[in-house]
């Protein structure tokens, strides 16, 4: 780019930054909403709304900032790095500061107004992590009797914390996800614990059925802080993965309860703590901590359906998460009902072992290609090339987030459009071997798909060329009944089995609340995921933001963290300053929060 050019981008943006700097300052919400276009959206992660939120619209954003103004005392925009532009649009990265933080943004201009703008909080000023020149020593270099040495130390940490020493915060759930929130309030000082009833940290990925390995690439997946080795595989094998987990956790040096289950919990209004019961190795344990977080995925417990003649079936049965993989399957008849992730995985699977394996497609199921995945969709964010362009994984998280959920369709429609003539040849052989394809509600593919529904997509790493050949067979329908020898479909075809997986995904995270505190509570926080504020039958508001991830609900001090490894690194930031800020004793008003009322 000329530098003529690139001066007049800069200009451009160092003008509305100027303006809406003053603005802000005069506290004139008004004339800083109409620096946006009149649909323009600002997205804030926790540094103006304590809160994840997407204002929509000048009034909202108006609104807004007429809420929060006096409190958050924004100044010091400044342009990050010299901007960029294309078809119109300006881009920009942008860092800000608050009365209690420190933020990073990112901007988008369109003739002179924001078309698109992300903040996020990215630290607590005097509370920031212990790290580069900051770092702690280790090791004090006065020579006294009755030193301890860091093990010493560590060993008596763990011995007192959960017994004699409450900690502020408890993670139910060990899978990444509650590991990478660990390792980020660990640097942050709050004491945590996190429990976990697998042995070994890990083995939510080592159970798993053997040929199981990550879809997404190893750009995509970096835990927070420590990234993988650059000769990482690209597509992770799933013991790898539990080895990484496991020794992330022991690096990362996190309070992390092995053999523990959760029991149950309630909230003492009182003492202004959850009381947890849970059992360690056979020790009943209360832990009494002011926060607690739910890791559980993005999903409840396996939904196994409830087919008529289910106890009449001889043969073995049950759900995906339960498949262990391998074996002699040769000359067996096994059933696969689903047409998702796992069922391609576990289809591939038994026909690799010698079964004679049927699919049962009970609705229709986008699929994508992993190369042109990694091609079209994420190369320009999560891939060598990016990197070589400067896209580090931060800026790829920013990147990502910085189209708000409204118009990340818009953004994703041309994508899938590419996608679908690229790979028209292998999509017209699915068609005629008789799968039903879609690619989403409205075009957009894969990533909306999952933020919608959670469900509805595999990512083919070769298991739909067995459904074009047909080495897998292929059926439509829905299962009328079993009887001893297979199911019976609902046209009457009969189909021979002597193994039955249910591919049939998970029911909501909603109801690991109603089990391990009360129906009464899930019922308050509402649905989980997804977007919308309520029921299926009645899903309320879209708010812009997905349901009650990464943010207060509405029960104070619970708080609900999932995703893939994408999501648990990026949104555990925002989580774990939240928390912070919680504990510090810092004011941290809501915005945006509704009290609703759901039925699970």
């Amino acid at each position: 780019m000329a530098d003529s050019a690139q001066a007049d981008l800069d200009r451009g943006v160092e003008a509305w930054l100027a303006a809406f700097n003053t603005a802000l300052q005069d506290r004139n919400a008004a004339a800083a909403a109409d620096l946006f276009e009149e649909d323009g959206l600002w997205r804030d992660f926790v540094s103006f709304t304590w809160n994840l939120k997407t204002l929509d619209g000048r009034q909202q954003i108006a609104e807004m900032l007429e809420a929060v103004l006096d409190d958050v005392q924004p100044t010091g925009w400044t342009l990050a790095e010299p901007a960029t532009g294309d078809d119109g649009v300006t881009e920009a990265w942008i860092t800000f500061e608050t009365a209690p933080s420190r933020g990073w943004g990112h901007l988008r201009l369109r003739d002179g107004k924001a078309w698109t703008l992300l903040t996020t909080m990215q630290e607590l000023k005097g509370f920031e992590e212990e790290k580069g020149a900051n770092r702690p020593k280790g090791v004090e270099h006065t020579i006294e009797r009755g030193r301890k040495s860091w093990l010493e130390q560590k060993q008596e940490h763990q011995a007192r914390l959960g017994y004699e020493d409450q900690p502020y915060c408890v993670i139910v759930g060990g899978g990444q996800g509650g590991i990478g929130l660990a390792a980020r309030l660990r640097r942050l000082n709050v004491p945590t614990i996190v429990i976990e009833r697998n042995e070994s940290a890990g083995d939510s990925w080592r159970k798993r059925y053997k040929s199981l390995a990550l879809h997404d690439p190893v750009w995509y997946d970096h835990l927070p802080y420590l990234k993988f080795p650059d000769d990482w595989p690209v597509f992770a094998p799933k013991d790898k993965i539990g080895d990484w987990l496991e020794h992330y956790t022991a690096i990362m040096e996190l309070d992390y309860w092995s053999g523990t289950e959760c029991l149950g919990a309630a909230y003492d209004d009182d003492a202004g703590t959850w009381e947890l019961r849970v059992r360690r190795r056979g020790e009943e344990v209360t832990l009494r901590p002011q926060q607690l977080v739910f890791a559980l995925g993005v999903s409840g417990y396996p939904n196994v359906p409830e087919f008529d003649g289910a106890k009449a079936f001889l043969g073995e049965q049950y759900h995906s998460s339960q498949y262990p993989g391998g074996g002699d399957q040769a000359g067996k008849k096994a059933l696969i009902v689903g047409s998702n992730n796992s069922a391609h995985d576990i289809a591939a699977d038994l026909w690799e072992h010698g079964a004679d394996v049927t699919m049962l497609q009970r609705s229709s199921t986008h699929i994508v290609r992993s190369d042109s995945l990694m091609e079209f969709a994420l190369g320009d964010l999560y891939s060598e090339r990016a990197l070589a362009a400067g896209t580090t994984t931060e800026k790829a998280d920013m990147l990502f987030a910085s189209l708000p959920y409204r118009i990340l369709p818009d953004a994703q429609i041309p994508i899938y459009d590419t996608i679908a003539e690229h790979d028209a040849e292998f999509y017209d052989q699915l068609r005629a071997a008789g799968f039903d394809l879609d690619f989403g509600e409205d075009g957009s593919g894969l990533f909306l798909k999952y933020l919608r529904r959670g469900s509805g997509y595999y990512i083919d790493v070769g298991a739909s060329q067995l459904i074009i050949d047909g080495r897998v067979k292929l059926k439509q329908g829905q299962v009328a009944k079993l009887t001893g020898s297979g199911a019976v479909l609902d046209d009457g075809t009969e189909l021979d089995a002597d193994i039955i997986i249910y591919a049939t995904g998970y029911g909501s995270m909603n109801n690991w609340l109603a089990d391990l505190i009360s129906p009464e509570v899930a019922d308050q926080v509402g649905k989980c995921w997804g977007y919308g504020s309520g029921t299926t039958k009645d899903p309320g508001p879209w708010e812009g933001e997905l349901r009650n991830m990464w943010k207060p609900t509405n029960v104070e001090n619970l708080w609900i963290h999932g995703g893939n490894l994408h999501q648990s690194r990026h949104y555990s930031t925002f989580l774990a300053l939240q928390l912070k800020a919680r504990m510090e004793g810092l004011p941290t008003p809501v915005y945006g929060l509704q009290e609703v009322h759901h039925t699970r």
